[in-house]
């Protein structure tokens, strides 16, 4: 397998991806601590000399953990970030302090492309969400004398408008946020203040925002490019998996049988999708929404 995509976590109790690409393994977010990440690559079969940089999508801490920024900072291995991240991360993390003494910080800018290893590029695309500079990520990937590869990644964002569905047009895999039930917001007994933040344009995505945004991309997107579905970032208290997915099918449904859709986990890896030898994708650990429990 040349591409691999694997969700090793998603929630608000620590969010982290792994992209492999030619030898390149590219982790997005490190929400949790280097041993559990260390765990989590061992069901995959990878381990942290596989790591070769990390990129952040924003400072809230379910995305980064300072003993990992440190661990990065001995391993020596790369942050990719935006300039306003810096101020964040340097008041709380000694170990982010040291991997700008390394130089091992490097900076990206909104719609800027970014080449991280041959072959492989990332454009980061501002979202709305209540931290400094949040972004998706749309990656793309070439293979020698084969097709151009692109990922989705698109989580934390309150709400969406027509130039994010037009950067996430035309991928291979989208990963998107389908984060809570606003029937099931109000009645969680939460704060005023928190269900306000969730529902506001800076907050999450409820499923029905996300599928409007999943309809929107297919309807840019050629017929039959986009594959694979996945859904992350669901909430332990205001949201359950049927409804997520029968948010995703309403739209789905109407774009034929090969569009796979996954629900990813907070302490469950996957789903993993990887592209085989052939050039096709296929879903290597799917998450099944009969498998699944409750999420964060």
């Amino acid at each position: 397998m040349s591409i691999r995509f694997s969700v090793l976590a998603s929630g608000s109790s620590g969010n982290a991806t792994l992209l492999e690409f030619a030898g390149f393994g590219l982790l997005v977010d490190a929400g949790l601590g280097p041993q559990e990440l260390s765990g989590r690559f061992t069901s995959i079969e990878v381990d942290w000399s596989h790591i070769d940089a990390v990129v952040l999508t924003h400072t809230h801490t379910d995305h980064w953990k300072r003993r990992t920024l440190s661990h990065l900072a001995r391993s020596g291995i790369p942050l990719y970030c935006h300039v306003e991240h810096h101020q964040v991360l340097a008041s709380v993390s000694a170990g982010f302090k040291r991997l700008l003494q390394a130089g091992l910080v490097r900076n990206y800018a909104a719609h800027e492309n970014l080449s991280l290893a041959p072959g492989l590029s990332c454009v980061p695309l501002p979202v709305c969400h209540d931290a400094a500079q949040t972004f998706a990520f749309r990656m793309e990937m070439r293979l020698p004398g084969g097709p151009v590869v692109a990922v989705g990644y698109a989580t934390d964002l309150g709400s969406w408008n027509a130039e994010l569905a037009r950067a996430l047009a035309n991928v291979d895999v989208l990963a998107i946020e389908f984060n809570h039930d606003v029937d099931m917001q109000f009645l969680s007994g939460r704060s005023p203040y928190l269900i306000e933040r969730v529902l506001g344009d800076r907050g999450h995505l409820s499923n029905q925002q996300a599928a409007s945004l999943l309809r929107e991309v297919l309807l840019q997107s050629e017929p039959g490019r986009l594959r694979h579905v996945i859904q992350l970032h669901l909430s332990r208290e205001c949201n359950r998996v049927p409804l997520a997915v029968e948010a995703a099918r309403t739209v789905l449904d109407g774009h034929g049988p090969d569009i796979d859709l996954h629900t990813s986990a907070q302490d469950v890896v996957g789903p993993c999708v990887a592209l085989d030898e052939n050039g096709a994708l296929a879903a290597l650990r799917p998450s099944r929404p009969r498998d699944l429990g409750l999420f964060d």
